[in-house]
């Protein structure tokens, strides 16, 4: 899998842009502020869920702009040649985003990850393990759906499933039958999200035991879900049986705190060192970046084998933090990985190591140098 065209239209500070990459490694540099992320972010938006900033809709338009935005991506798929572009519609709200898939409408966006897959680092990761449990899940998911495609669909389903439960009890609707279908809905969509959650961190496990991290150390994750508890000891069916009663009797409880209490929803990632156990969260931050770019290469390894190709991988700034060693072990693997790789940093001179495998473009103006397609 490679993308092989890019296409900005008033997207972030970018008013018109088209870009054909040249190397499997691409080195975007340039001072702070003048568009490296976006063209990551951009990417990141060509497969399911709200990219790699977690941006609204209607902040992705370019200031000065017509108000709407798009970005497109050609890709070289094993069977052929895929369009897939995103972004609002002329005639549409702002903060609508949509989808195309070969110039048509997809059915989900599970038919779009079906054909691409995406993972990447941020310098806002590097707090993964210090704020709230949703960044961690959300970092969990993009994860999972990776490598099954249909977990975009599931944890869609249970959102929908879990908002309506919420809204009605919020307004005192107390419709048994009502609640008894959406509950219903959530057990099930639980269940399915939570296994193939456990199955990703328990394939992740073994190839980072296994020593596909190189020269980073090797993480242990684990799950923290009372569903996952059950799911080691009894089968899918009694633990859903179990959820829909829970969420049954929790209604007045979910009703005054206007949430609930079970559901994949509330799932929190823990990793730590396998090496010395210290959890990630009590790490340094170097410690906690070296972790989480183990993770990402023992990730994009398993995809390269599941699905017989790597991800394209968005690396945001990664080197920062990292000594000389650890910098010079993640060109290695990048190389070795031979996954597509967009790369971030303001010193080009840090990425010399590189050499031919990467093609080194300047940011500045809304504008790429070097690289640059004005056609």
């Amino acid at each position: 899998m490679r993308l092989i065209r890019l296409t900005l239209t008033d997207f972030r500070n970018y008013a018109a842009l088209t870009w054909r990459p040249h190397a499997a490694i691409s080195v975007f540099t340039g001072s702070n502020g003048t568009g490296k992320t976006n063209l990551l972010e951009a990417v990141s938006l060509l497969v399911p869920g709200r990219g790699l900033r977690g941006a609204r809709t209607a902040d992705l338009a370019r200031i000065g702009g017509a108000g709407g935005w798009a970005v497109a991506g050609r890709f070289e798929t094993a069977d052929g040649a895929h369009d897939i572009g995103t972004g609002t519609t002329p005639e549409g709200p702002v903060d609508r985003r949509v989808f195309r898939l070969d110039g048509a409408a997809p059915r989900s966006q599970a038919e779009i990850a079906a054909r691409i897959a995406a993972v990447w680092l941020t310098p806002q990761m590097d707090r993964l393990f210090q704020e709230g449990l949703s960044g961690r899940r959300r970092f969990l998911d993009r994860l999972v759906w990776a490598l099954e495609p249909g977990h975009a669909r599931e944890m869609a389903a249970h959102d929908t499933a879990m908002g309506n439960r919420n809204r009605l009890l919020a307004e005192g609707r107390h419709d048994r039958a009502w609640l008894a279908g959406l509950e219903d809905a959530i057990a099930r969509h639980a269940v399915a999200a939570t296994a193939a959650r456990m199955a990703l961190v328990a394939r992740l496990n073994a190839a980072l035991a296994g020593g596909v991290a190189g020269a980073f150390p090797a993480a242990q994750a684990g799950l923290l879900c009372p569903i996952a508890d059950r799911l080691n000891d009894e089968p899918a069916l009694r633990v859903e049986d179990w959820l829909r009663a829970a969420l049954e009797a929790n209604r007045a409880r979910d009703a005054a705190a206007h949430s609930s209490a079970l559901g994949a929803h509330r799932t929190d990632l823990a990793l730590a060192d396998a090496a010395t156990g210290l959890p990630a969260a009590l790490a340094s931050t170097g410690q906690q970046k070296a972790l989480l770019i183990g993770v990402i290469l023992g990730h994009a390894t398993l995809i390269a084998e599941t699905r017989g190709f790597p991800p394209l991988l968005l690396l945001d700034e990664p080197v920062v933090h990292l000594d000389p060693h650890r910098r010079s072990a993640l060109f290695g693997a990048l190389v070795a990985l031979k996954a597509q790789t967009l790369i971030t940093g303001t010193d080009a001179e840090t990425f010399a190591p590189l050499g031919a495998e990467a093609e080194m473009l300047r940011t500045g103006e809304g504008t790429l140098r070097g690289g640059l397609d004005e056609a």
